[in-house]
């Protein structure tokens, strides 16, 4: 599981994130709402290992992720991440994109790497995209490419940083149905999303962030539906 207990992470003297308490069970999905600056993206970056923090413990399976004696590289290899940026490798085609990870990081040979990588682009439908160029897919077929990348890494979780929000609305939907199918395969995920109604329908709990602290959390018939707290209401009315 993740285990998050009481967390603080500045920017300088900007605190972004004051004392976040939060755990993520095996097999859970767990979506985080909330405006922006409530120190939600950074708070994936800080699970990640790839912004320090100032206070509190983050583990991963009992790993603290933030102890100077963890190996970040090998930790890394449980945590899948998924930009807003899908980041591509603009000379290399799909195939080759996914493949990468698993030759230079696990030390696959090609045709291991590459049997891996076949199987993950037709997990996420990019089957028949597998030797053409980043620069020739759709938005929506770069983050899934992007999500195929991450899997190949055979990760225990995964962490989603508004994987949606750089698309065009009529491409949300091919991304959130990919994220749909790891939930419902079980896969353990946190999301960072604007798509409240998304997060309703596939979330464990959803808990919203505001100024930097969780300040609702629960099921989403609770927090989404029926919020207990009025600043939750008055954010949920913002974006609906």
């Amino acid at each position: 599981m993740i285990e998050i207990d009481q967390v603080h992470k500045s920017f300088g003297d900007l605190e972004v994130i004051k004392g976040v308490d939060l755990t993520v069970a095996k097999g859970e999905v767990v979506s985080i709402i909330g405006g922006s600056g409530s120190g939600k993206s950074t708070l994936l970056m800080c699970i990640n290992g790839l912004e320090p923090i100032q206070r509190g413990s983050i583990r991963v399976d009992g790993i603290e992720v933030h102890a100077k004696g963890t190996d970040l590289n090998r930790l890394r290899r449980k945590i899948g991440i998924v930009f807003q940026q899908w980041n591509a490798f603009p000379h290399l085609t799909v195939l080759e994109n996914v493949m990468l990870a698993p030759r230079k990081v696990l030390g696959l040979g090609r045709a291991e790497a590459e049997e891996i990588a076949l199987k993950q682009l037709a997990h996420v439908g990019l089957s028949d995209k597998l030797k053409v160029f980043p620069s020739k897919l759709s938005g929506g077929q770069q983050q899934r490419m992007a999500i195929a990348r991450a899997l190949a890494m055979s990760p225990d979780y995964m962490l989603f940083d508004e994987a949606t929000s750089a698309l065009d609305p009529q491409l949300v939907g091919e991304v959130l149905d990919t994220i749909r199918l790891l939930a419902e395969e079980g896969m353990t995920m946190l999301l960072v999303t604007h798509e409240i109604r998304f997060a309703r329908d596939v979330s464990d709990r959803v808990a919203f962030f505001r100024n930097g602290l969780v300040h609702e959390i629960g099921p989403p018939a609770q927090v989404i539906n029926a919020p207990q707290r009025p600043e939750t209401a008055e954010f949920l009315k913002s974006v609906r």
